[in-house]
């Protein structure tokens, strides 16, 4: 019996330890992200939702220019005019709009509500493609895409008849939130595989945070920060640099490690993980027809975005929405 040489076998065994890291670290990540939609409610009543993103975009372009700084030095690469006005476009999408959208979003809405409405993020990318003749759509994804958009219906008969129209309203904005973070999705694809995720992710960030800054001034000036108790500031911390900074970063990497194909479809745990937490910690209550349409729902994004895609156009990788 032939023995694999010491080598090969110490280069399998951290090859499965890299991967065993990954595996645990995006399962860490689902919990993170499933919890922020309710850590971020309970920022959101605290500081306003303009207040909110007040703070965000000072802590997150800090963050951005710590991450340059440690990939780059002092020494950040240059880019032409017109990827600088690319960026322009793509921060603004990604940042203001999305961003902003998703925030007001939350708000108004339920934890679990926002956590399903923006895992419908994929169905508008592949729209989107379509539209710009990039993709052609098979049957299956079509099939997929009506599923989604039933389950989504079903899941807000409820609000709708029960005339709770602000809640409503809010998971009509999250839908347009999503999007435009698909139109993000889409823009940024080229980008990156000019300049890589971490450039293009900072650059979008640093200006993209400077309108969101200029608009929420008034609401940031009205909260008494000083006045905020430690759970707070905690949410802030959670919500902003763990979930939103540094989850995406490990998120990078857990991609890098497992593959996008193998680490996507984790992220359709994040609505029942974002349920389960709204139960426990808001008390959130869920209907059958609430729970069916949310199953319909996933059911189709998960149709719509693995199906055999058309062999003329393949579909890019997926970003997930996350907030």
């Amino acid at each position: 019996m032939t023995r694999s040489p010491p080598a090969i076998d110490s280069i399998a065994a951290a090859v499965q330890r890299e991967q065993r890291a990954a595996l645990l670290l995006s399962f860490a990540l689902i919990l993170v992200w499933g919890a922020n939609f309710s850590v971020q409610k309970v920022v959101f009543d605290a500081l306003t939702p303009g207040g909110f993103l007040f703070a965000r975009y000072l802590i997150m372009p800090a963050c951005a220019v710590a991450l340059l700084w440690q990939r780059y030095g002092m020494r950040w690469p240059r880019l032409p005019r017109e990827e600088w006005w690319a960026l322009l476009r793509l921060g603004l999408l990604g940042h203001l709009l999305h961003v902003g959208l998703v925030t007001f979003g939350i708000y108004w809405s339920t934890a679990f509500s926002s956590s399903l409405i923006l895992a419908c993020g994929p169905i508008f990318t592949l729209l989107l493609l379509r539209h710009a003749r990039l993709e052609v759509l098979t049957r299956a994804q079509i099939a997929g895409v009506g599923v989604a958009a039933v389950g989504v219906l079903v899941f807000l008969s409820d609000k709708l008849l029960g005339g709770r129209w602000q809640a409503s309203s809010g998971d009509l904005v999250l839908l347009v939130a999503a999007a435009f973070f698909s139109a993000y999705t889409v823009q940024a694809k080229p980008l990156i595989e000019r300049h890589g995720g971490v450039l293009v992710m900072t650059y979008a960030t640093l200006l993209g945070s400077v309108p969101v800054v200029l608009l929420s001034i008034p609401a940031g000036l009205e909260v008494d920060w000083s006045a905020q108790p430690p759970i707070i500031w905690a949410g802030l911390a959670w919500s902003i640099v763990l979930s939103a900074f540094i989850g995406w970063i490990v998120w990078g990497w857990v991609n890098a490690v497992r593959g996008v194909a193998r680490t996507a479809p984790l992220v359709y745990l994040m609505p029942p993980v974002a349920g389960i937490v709204a139960w426990f910690a808001t008390g959130e209550t869920y209907t059958g027809i609430k729970l069916g349409g949310a199953a319909l729902t996933l059911a189709g994004v998960a149709v719509a975005q693995f199906a055999r895609s058309s062999p003329r156009a393949p579909l890019p990788e997926g970003v997930t929405v996350v907030d």
